[in-house]
């Protein structure tokens, strides 16, 4: 059976529209919604030891609530759902739990989305993987188109969905932002940037040679190349993004940290010197001289989508000046090593 690993951290207002939309029923309102069309996402808290929650995990794999679906149905039924609260000091594991014995609650005291990750590892029972993010919106069928490309002769090693990002409510420069973001062909042709990733087995082995980074999704995207990944046609998720300019900037400025990390790290590999964080005995993070991937934007790529559409330049000037204030923004922290610091926008997660 596939897994579903959710890592969250302080996401009770978010990580509720996420779990209805993959546990719609079939027949049901069911696949990414825009949350200003849904209900509470923060259910009541559930009780401790109500059956799905745990300090380490819970669910019993007899429960008739997690078996398979009947074959054509898309639901959550099909995945083996886990969520993994690390470091919460609100009722992110309470909403969780609500959703009843279809999802599993682990529960870590460390704010660590790596740790997550490796926490959701310990306890998911199947591949292919997906890890989602708790701030995005994706459907049971989606998951399970994302499930499907990575299973059979010739599968991938690794998939994500289409990306959906709603501008209600955004700023007219967030918007020119997005305009011109979403047109860069590593952002159209990368799996990072979609608050999922869905991974085989194969896949999955590669990715755990990894040391922790930020940018956890755009390492694992340049782990693989083009003729090993694939974007899903037919899975969509919601990604909402920032709607203002300082929660942009707040984001663009923890993508430059990340992204100097990831560089970092990648050099020290290119060296054979050992990881700022080492990843775990018997494992080598990736790199080498000669396969460096990335993704970053060049002045190329500005001035192509310029000569294919003139009318963007208000929106690349917007962007240009978005990338400017994220360099200066982001050079305390690399001096200073800082790649811990989680700058968060809240302006994504209202309503």
């Amino acid at each position: 059976m596939p897994s579903i690993v959710i890592p969250a951290h302080n996401e009770e207002r978010t990580l509720g529209r996420l779990l209805d939309s993959l546990l719609a029923e079939p027949g049901g309102p069911s696949g990414p919604s825009d949350p200003s069309a849904s209900g509470d996402s923060a259910a009541p808290a559930a009780p401790t030891d109500e059956p799905g929650r745990s300090g380490s995990t819970a669910g019993d794999p007899s429960d008739p609530s997690l078996a398979p679906a009947a074959p054509g149905r898309a639901s959550a039924d099909d995945f083996d759902i886990v969520v993994v609260c690390n470091g919460c000091t609100d009722d992110t594991a309470g909403v969780a739990a609500a959703r009843g014995a279809r999802v599993r609650v682990v529960e870590i005291p460390v704010p660590s989305k790596h740790a997550a990750l490796r926490a959701g590892d310990e306890h998911a029972r199947g591949f292919p993987r997906l890890y989602v993010d708790a701030d995005v919106v994706l459907g049971a069928a989606d998951a399970r188109a994302l499930a499907a490309a990575l299973e059979g002769p010739g599968a991938k090693l690794a998939a994500a969905p289409e990306r959906h990002l709603p501008m209600t409510g955004c700023g007219w420069r967030v918007r020119a932002y997005y305009r011109v973001w979403q047109r860069l062909p590593a952002v159209r042709e990368g799996l990072f940037g979609r608050g999922v990733i869905a991974m085989s087995g194969a896949g999955h082995a590669r990715i755990a040679a990894l040391p922790p980074l930020m940018a956890d999704d755009l390492a694992a995207s340049l782990a693989f190349g083009p003729e090993e990944r694939t974007v899903v046609d037919a899975a969509r998720v919601v990604v909402h993004p920032p709607r203002t300019w300082s929660d942009l900037i707040r984001r663009r400025v923890r993508a430059a940290t990340s992204t100097a990390q990831l560089e970092s790290e990648q050099e020290r590999a290119a060296r054979n010197e050992p990881a700022a964080d080492p990843a775990p005995p018997g494992q080598v993070a990736p790199g080498g001289p000669a396969d460096r991937p990335s993704a970053r934007t060049s002045m190329g790529d500005l001035r192509a989508l310029l000569r294919a559409e003139p009318r963007l330049l208000p929106s690349v000037l917007v962007f240009a000046a978005a990338a400017i204030a994220a360099r200066r923004g982001a050079k305390k922290a690399i001096r200073e090593g800082d790649f811990h610091t989680w700058l968060r926008d809240e302006s994504s997660r209202q309503g």
